[in-house]
């Protein structure tokens, strides 16, 4: 290709993009004229709804549908993604917590699901969080479900039956490990890595190939674990994902040492106002049964003879009883859908306890 031929394109590129600048100002105009509308059209008191997750999914996935490269589907997501938190922060910034440390797969999950341009609070505990956002202090919250090499988080369960909430969304995150180290890390002397359980379990096969006598050492989350490294860092290291590396001035040794490649974890966004039906969702429920033979028949045989899809179903003992098993069920479909009411309606006949967690648009990538 010839310097004139370089200089063609490179004209080219910048009048592309003086239009793609001057196309997002608009569309962050009609944002602005979107909000004064709604802040317009409610009654005195009350308070504008400016964040629609239902709308943003549907606009991601138009998106998707019209994409036709070079760029991939995930990179298109994460363009219009970030156009659409910015664009929403002019209306109001949308506050969200997540569980957790800042610098988590947590704060990862909630920057992929809601854009950059949120203010986001970490928060330790989970009931502190789910406290916060039934009194409104964070419009969202942001925990782990579950992995696709594990289980269901177990006390994630107790919150949400015990807690007057709504899931408002998924957010399925890949998860890569990285060994990372500071400055002045002796790395042909290390002596320990410090990284969550779950961490360390996910990538115990490639520590037994390359550091078969180092010392694990689990701490309540990855980005306590880099703090930890980093206070001893001559001769330790952590296990941890991208977004630990800055704050904590990490640099990353060895990239993507989780043994399985395809390591999803399955994120839930939480709120209190249910979501409209978008017509691609997923519907999550809670319902305890005695432990009788019959019992997971019972509770299959609706979905079965309504042709309802069923994505996951986890069982555990309930706390109060040792004869009472709790299941948690996803499965495809709105709970206004007339077939997802009547299976709703017959599931809640043979249970000891039901609830309806929430109905929201499925994961978008």
């Amino acid at each position: 290709m010839s310097e004139q031929t370089i200089k063609d394109f490179r004209v080219r590129i910048d009048s592309l993009d003086d239009r793609v600048l001057e196309l997002i100002s608009e569309r962050a105009f009609c944002a602005q004229e979107v909000a004064r509308a709604k802040i317009a059209s409610v009654a005195t008191g009350e308070v504008p709804i400016f964040y629609r997750p239902e709308r943003e999914i549907q606009v991601l996935k138009r998106m998707i549908k019209r994409n036709k490269g070079p760029l991939s589907n995930e990179e298109i997501v994460w363009l219009f993604r970030e156009i659409m938190s910015s664009c929403l922060a002019l209306e109001q910034p949308l506050k969200v917590a997540y569980l957790g440390s800042e610098g988590n797969f947590t704060q990862l999950a909630a920057m992929k699901y809601f854009g950059h341009a949120v203010i986001s609070k970490p928060i330790a505990a989970i009931d502190e969080l789910f406290c916060d956002v039934v009194a409104g202090v964070v419009k969202f919250g942001v925990v782990p479900i579950s992995n696709s090499t594990e289980e269901l988080v177990d006390h994630m369960l107790d919150s949400f039956f015990e807690r007057n909430m709504v899931i408002c969304g998924e957010v399925d995150l890949r998860i890569q490990h990285h060994l990372l180290v500071c400055g002045n890390t002796k790395t042909n002397r290390t002596t320990s890595v410090y990284s969550h359980t779950q961490s360390l379990v996910q990538c115990s096969k490639w520590l037994y190939a390359n550091y078969p006598n180092v010392e694990r050492v689990t701490w309540s989350s990855d980005a306590e674990a880099a703090k930890l490294a980093q206070s001893n860092e001559w001769n330790s290291a952590s296990i941890t994902g991208d977004m630990v590396e800055s704050p904590y001035r990490l640099t990353s040794m060895v990239e993507k040492i989780e043994d399985l490649q395809d390591n999803f974890t399955r994120f839930l966004i939480i709120g209190s106002e249910e979501i409209p039906p978008t017509g691609d969702d997923k519907t999550s429920i809670i319902v305890s049964m005695s432990n009788r033979p019959e019992a997971l028949y019972k509770l299959l045989v609706p979905f079965y003879e309504h042709r309802i899809d069923l994505t996951r179903i986890e069982v555990r003992l309930a706390r109060s009883s040792k004869s009472t098993y709790m299941f948690f069920v996803d499965f495809i479909g709105h709970c206004r859908d007339s077939l997802v009411k009547d299976v709703l309606e017959q599931v809640s006949h043979e249970a000891l306890t039901f609830k309806i967690l929430g109905s929201y648009p499925k994961a978008v990538l």
